[in-house]
Formats: C-alpha cells, structure tokens, sequence
C-alpha cells in the first residue's frame, strides 16, 4: 500500500500522542503534577520555570510535549481541509481529533487549577482521571479512523453495519471505555497508596478501613476479565460473520492482532500486580491498553464501512497533497 504524505503526517501524529499520554502517566505515578504549582499554562507563574525540582522539570517537559499536540492537531485539520473535499470523512476525523485535543488541555487545565495532582485522594480527583481517559481514548480513536481512511479510502457510501454486528462492537467500545475509567482510578490508588508486598496488597483490597481507592483496586482485575472475555467473543463473532463470501479487506490482520494483544495484555497485568504496580509497568500496561483500543477502533472502522467496501490500497497521485505539489 502507498500511503500519501497526509496518511504518513496522520500516524505520526496518532504514534506522537501515544507517547504523551505514556509520559503522563509517567508524570502521574512520579507525583510530579503539581511540579508547576496551581498555574496554568504558565509554569509557576513564568512561561520557561528554572527547574530547581526534578518535579518542575517533568512537569514542563509535558506541558510542553502537550502543546505540540494542539500544534499537530491544527495542522492535521488545516491539511484535511486542503487534501479533502467537502463531506469527506477524513475531514470529519480531523475535525473530532480537534475538538477532543481541546477537551484534553480543558481536562488537564482543571487538574491542575483545582489541585487535583500531586498526593490529593479526593474523588473528584478520581473523576476526572476517569474523564481524563475517557477524553484521551475518543481523541486517539479519532486520530486512528482518520489515518485508515487517508491509507485505504473513505466510506463508499456512509457508515453502516448489520445491527447485530454493530452493536457488538459499540457495546465492546462502551465497555473499553468503562474498563479504562476503572484502570485510571487503580493506577491512581496504586501511586497514591503503594504496597510493600503482594500480601499487603491483597489484605488492603479488603479491609473495611482502607482508603476508598484502595478498596476500589480489586474491581480493576474482575472488570478486565470480563471485558477481555466479551472482546474476544465478539471479535470471533464479527469475524465469521464476515470471512469468506463478502469478506472485509484487512478484517483477519486486525483481528488477529486483537487475539495477540489480548494475551499479552493478560500477561503484562498479571506481572504488574505481582511486581506491584512499578512505574515501567504501569507505562507498559498502559502502553498495551492503548494498541488495543486503537486497533479495536480499527475493528469498527471495517465493520461500519459504509456497505463494507473500501477503496483498498488508494494511489498516490489520488489524493490532492498539497505538501507534495507545493515542492513541485
């Protein structure tokens, strides 16, 4: 396949913002959020802080790594418009991948003004994680459907799918999401109230004088288990649906990237509860979590593709770049 530049700049772009979302959990297990104080956007009140605090430091680099994701957003919106024509899909990803990377600097601004970082164990600090993931899964699930239909084409005619299969998948994605919500409240707990054992652990999980968080951690694996066995099921079952006669290009890659990424995700989580939650691992967990919601995103894009039929493999010269015709 030949991907125009738009569809490369698009990947990057998806791949860049992986990469801040894994630096800021990094900043969130660190406790290094409130490294710039109450102010936002500035850093302490100052737009360049001298890092007196390895905090401070970590706190700006992601900051700074934040903002280039408003700048990329902006360009991926301004190229689809030029690349695009009117009613094109492409331009409508654009256009949500905008709109969920302000609601995203929206929801990291109230962390901060609010003092929701840091030690804070409030449940308004809980929610907000939880809308905070949330936000970020329907950002990078925006960026996803909008570099496959820049590689592959758009929707011939519209986003649909037999009700049964559709419905199989958007109950998946709702439940993903739940699953996500439920993980960010448990990493949040993890760093607020770490371990000093497995045994520790599981007798904090369970004592009625525990913090509420903490309390909260043994509904993560229970939900995770759940979930993995429903997405697995309705993947099966999306996938004999469509195999053989009318079969959807690209359907058996993706889903068995899914069955790959699932087993490996039940193995990444079970080292993180044994090695209790270090901080490589809450990355790698979360790192694994974000391959499966992107490639499960995939997985609906070929199931609602407009009567099931892609402009596999579009050309080129098809697509009206104009970074490439500017260089001419």
């Amino acid at each position: 396949m030949t991907l125009s530049r738009f569809a490369r700049f698009t990947w990057g772009v998806l791949a860049y913002n992986v990469l801040v979302i894994l630096y800021g959990a990094f900043v969130r297990a660190t406790g290094s959020g409130a490294g710039c104080g109450a102010h936002w956007p500035l850093c302490n009140g100052v737009v360049i802080p001298r890092p007196e605090r390895i905090e401070t430091l970590i706190e700006f680099a992601h900051r700074a790594t934040s903002g280039l994701v408003l700048v990329l957003a902006v360009a991926l919106v301004v190229w689809a418009w030029r690349a695009y024509g009117k009613g094109s899909w492409v331009r409508r990803g654009a256009a949500l991948a905008m709109f969920f990377t302000i609601t995203e600097a929206l929801v990291g601004a109230a962390l901060v003004l609010f003092g929701w970082v840091a030690d804070d164990d409030s449940a308004a600090r809980a929610i907000s994680m939880m809308v905070h993931l949330v936000n970020t899964f329907l950002l990078i699930g925006s960026i996803t459907v909008t570099a496959w239909w820049a590689s592959v084409g758009e929707p011939e005619s519209g986003l649909r799918a037999p009700a049964w299969t559709g419905g199989l998948w958007l109950a998946g994605a709702l439940a993903m999401l739940v699953l996500g919500a439920s993980g960010a409240v448990t990493a949040l707990g993890d760093t607020l109230f770490p371990s000093g054992s497995l045994a520790e652990g599981l007798q904090q999980d369970f004592s009625p004088t525990a913090h509420w968080l903490v309390r909260m951690r043994v509904y993560h694996p229970a939900i995770a288990i759940s979930v993995g066995l429903y997405l697995a099921a309705a993947t099966t079952l999306i996938r004999r649906k469509f195999t053989g006669r009318g079969a959807i290009p690209y359907l058996e890659g993706v889903t068995n990237l899914l069955y790959g990424l699932y087993l490996t995700q039940i193995v990444v989580g079970l080292i993180n509860v044994g090695l209790l939650a270090p901080v490589w691992m809450q990355i790698l967990h979360l790192l694994v979590t974000n391959l499966i919601w992107i490639t499960f995103v995939l997985l609906g894009t070929l199931v609602f593709s407009g009567g099931l039929r892609l402009a596999v493999g579009v050309p080129e010269h098809q697509v009206h770049d104009p970074v490439r015709e500017g260089a001419k």
